[in-house]
C-alpha cells in the first residue's frame, strides 16, 4: 500500500532515529448545530456578556468528535500514533464543521498505547528523547462576548487617554480560563505536562470570539504528578532547556487594552499633518508595553519561577486610537537532574529549518486574515451596538435643546 504522508524528509529521518516511520494522512469530521433553543440562549447571553457556554460547549463537543474520528481512522491504518494533529473548524451551510488532521505514525513490534500529538515529527523526537511520553491531543476553550453593557462602559473609556481596563479584563479572564481548561484536560488523561502549546483566538459570529489553546497532553516521569506543567515551547527549545539545567513551569500571559483617549488623540490628528514623531501615540504604546510585561513578571513570581524565556510582545489595534498589547511567554525553573536527554547532541535534522515541516501550519498571511476577522467581528458585535447608543443618546440630547430653545422662543413671543 503507497501512504500519503504528510511529513517532510526532516521529520521521516528524526522520527527513523526513535523506530517509527510515518503512515497515511488521516481526517475526522463533525458538522453541529446549536439547535434553536440553544441559538436563543447564546445570543441572549451575548447580550449580557461573560462566557456563551452553550457555544463553548458545543465547540468542544465538535472538535473532540472531529478528533475522535482522525484517531479511529489511524487506528484502521495500523498507526500507533498521529503526529502533526490540528483542529479547525469552518462554516458549512450555516452549520459548523469541525475538522481534525494529522498523520499516522507506525512502528514494528510495538506494544505501546495509542496516542496523538500536536508536534512536528522533529519535536516528536526531541520530546521522546527528552522522556516526555504523547499520551493524546489536548484543548481548552472559551467562547466570549464583550456583552452591550462593557463595550459601552468600555467605549466610553476610551474617550480618556489610558488603560481600558473592561477590555483588558476580558481578554486576560478568557485566556486563563482556556489555560485552565486545557490543564484539566490533560490531568484527565493522565498527563502531568502539555507541550507544543499554541494559543488562537478566533471570530466566531458577531461579536463573539473563541480563544482556543491546543498542546500535546505527555507524561515526564521526572515532573510531579498532581499537577500539569505547560508550555509553548518547541521540542527543540525543551531539549535544549534541559540541557542547561531548566524545565518548563507554566505559561504566563498579560494583556493591555488602551486608549489614546479625545484630547491625546485630536493632538496627534494635528501632529500627524507634519513631518515627525507623535509623541502622545508614542507614550501610550510604551505605558502600555511596560504595565503588560510587569503583569507578566507578577504572574511569574506569584508560581515561584526563575526565568520567563522564549517572551513575545504583539500589540494590535482593536479600534480607533485603541491598541492590545499581549505579552506570552514561558516561566521555567530548575530541572529535576533526571531530567537528562537520551542524546548528547541534537542531530543535524532536528535543528535544520524546514518549511515543509508539519509544525510549520499557519503562516502570518492566515494570522493577519484571523486578527482581520476579529477586529470585524468585535466592531460588528460590540463597537456598533456600543456607537447605536451612543449616537442614540445624542440625537436625545439633541433634541431636548432644541426643544427647549424653541419653547423658550414660542414663551418670549407670547
Amino acid at each position: 500500500m503507497v501512504h500519503i504522508a504528510g511529513m517532510s524528509g526532516n521529520e521521516i529521518f528524526c522520527l527513523a532515529q526513535k523506530g517509527l516511520s510515518p503512515g497515511e494522512i488521516v481526517v475526522g469530521n463533525s458538522v453541529y448545530s446549536m439547535g434553536l433553543a440553544g441559538a436563543i440562549g447564546s445570543f441572549g447571553r451575548s447580550v449580557a456578556g461573560g462566557e456563551i457556554t452553550q457555544i463553548t460547549s458545543m465547540i468542544n463537543e465538535g472538535r473532540q468528535a472531529a478528533i475522535a474520528r482522525m484517531e479511529g481512522e489511524a487506528k484502521q491504518d495500523g498507526a500507533i500514533g498521529v503526529t502533526g494533529v490540528s483542529s479547525r473548524l469552518g462554516r458549512l451551510a450555516g452549520f459548523t464543521e469541525f475538522l481534525a488532521q494529522g498523520t499516522g505514525v507506525h512502528a514494528q513490534g510495538s506494544s505501546a498505547p495509542f496516542f496523538s500529538t500536536a508536534a512536528s515529527g522533529i519535536g516528536l523526537w526531541s520530546q521522546l528523547d527528552l522522556g516526555y511520553r504523547p499520551i493524546r491531543f489536548a484543548l481548552g476553550n472559551v467562547a466570549y462576548a464583550l456583552g452591550l453593557g462593557r463595550g459601552i462602559v468600555g467605549s466610553f473609556r476610551t474617550l480618556a487617554r489610558g488603560e481600558v481596563k473592561e477590555f483588558s479584563a476580558m481578554y486576560n479572564e478568557i485566556r486563563h480560563t482556556a489555560l485552565r481548561r486545557l490543564m484539566d484536560d490533560a490531568s484527565r488523561q493522565g498527563a502531568n505536562a502539555v507541550v507544543d502549546l499554541q494559543l488562537q483566538m478566533l471570530p466566531y459570529g458577531p461579536g463573539t470570539v473563541e480563544l482556543l489553546l491546543t498542546g500535546t497532553a505527555s507524561h515526564q516521569p521526572a515532573l510531579p504528578d498532581g499537577q500539569v506543567v505547560t508550555s509553548e515551547l518547541s521540542g527543540e527549545e525543551l531539549w535544549n532547556l534541559a540541557a542547561l539545567g531548566y524545565a518548563p513551569q507554566q505559561l504566563v500571559m498579560a494583556t493591555s487594552v488602551y486608549s489614546l483617549g479625545v484630547a491625546a488623540g485630536l493632538g496627534a490628528l494635528v501632529r500627524g499633518v507634519k513631518r515627525g514623531e507623535l509623541p502622545e501615540v508614542t507614550k501610550m504604546i510604551y505605558d502600555a508595553r511596560e504595565n503588560c510585561v510587569e503583569l507578566l513578571r507578577s504572574e511569574a513570581q506569584a508560581i515561584g519561577a526563575e526565568k520567563v524565556v522564549s517572551t513575545r510582545l504583539t500589540i494590535r489595534e482593536i479600534g480607533q486610537g485603541m491598541v492590545e498589547l499581549v505579552a506570552v511567554g514561558t516561566a521555567v525553573r530548575r530541572a529535576p537532574e533526571t531530567l537528562r536527554a537520551q542524546t548528547p547532541a541534537l542531530i543535524p535534522q532536528a535543528v535544520i529549518s524546514d518549511r515543509r515541516s508539519t509544525n510549520a501550519g499557519e503562516d502570518v498571511t492566515t494570522l493577519a486574515n484571523q486578527q482581520v476577522a476579529f477586529r470585524a467581528a468585535l466592531g460588528r458585535g460590540t463597537g456598533n451596538a456600543a456607537g447605536l447608543l451612543v449616537a442614540l443618546l445624542m440625537i436625545f440630547i439633541s433634541l431636548c435643546i432644541g426643544c427647549g430653545i424653541a419653547f423658550a422662543a414660542i414663551f418670549q413671543s407670547g
